[in-house]
C-alpha cells in the first residue's frame, strides 16, 4: 500500500467543539448573553424541577434549542432535532457533546 493510501491518525478526535467554532461567529456573543440570563434563572429552574422521578433534560438546553429554532427560522421541532443531530455548531450552542444522544422530538410537546 502506498503512503498516500494509508489512513493515518485515529478514528477519534480530541478537539473540543469550542475550538471548532470561529472566534468571531455571531453565536458566540449570543451564547455569552444567554449564559448570563440562564444563570440568573437557574434557581427558578431548580425550584420547578421535581426531586424524584426519571431523569429530565435541563431546561437551559431546551431553551437554547428553541432559541436556535427561532434565530435560524427552523420550521418545526422535528427539523430542529434533525439539525441538532448533524450540525456541530448547534450542539455547541446548546451544550451537547458530539457523542451525546439528541432528544426525541416529543420533548417540545
Amino acid at each position: 500500500m502506498r503512503g498516500s493510501d494509508r489512513q493515518t491518525g485515529s478514528m477519534f478526535s480530541y478537539v473540543s467543539s469550542e475550538a471548532l467554532v470561529p472566534a468571531d461567529h455571531p453565536l458566540r456573543a449570543m451564547r455569552l448573553l444567554l449564559n448570563a440570563a440562564l444563570e440568573r434563572l437557574s434557581g427558578d429552574f431548580d425550584a420547578l424541577c421535581a426531586a424524584g422521578g426519571r431523569d429530565s433534560i435541563a431546561p437551559e438546553k431546551l431553551l437554547r434549542a428553541l432559541l436556535l429554532q427561532a434565530i435560524c427560522a427552523v420550521r418545526s421541532a422535528r427539523r430542529l432535532i434533525e439539525l441538532v443531530t448533524y450540525i456541530m455548531l448547534f450542539r455547541w450552542f446548546i451544550g451537547l457533546s458530539m457523542d451525546a444522544p439528541v432528544w426525541d422530538v416529543t420533548v417540545f410537546t
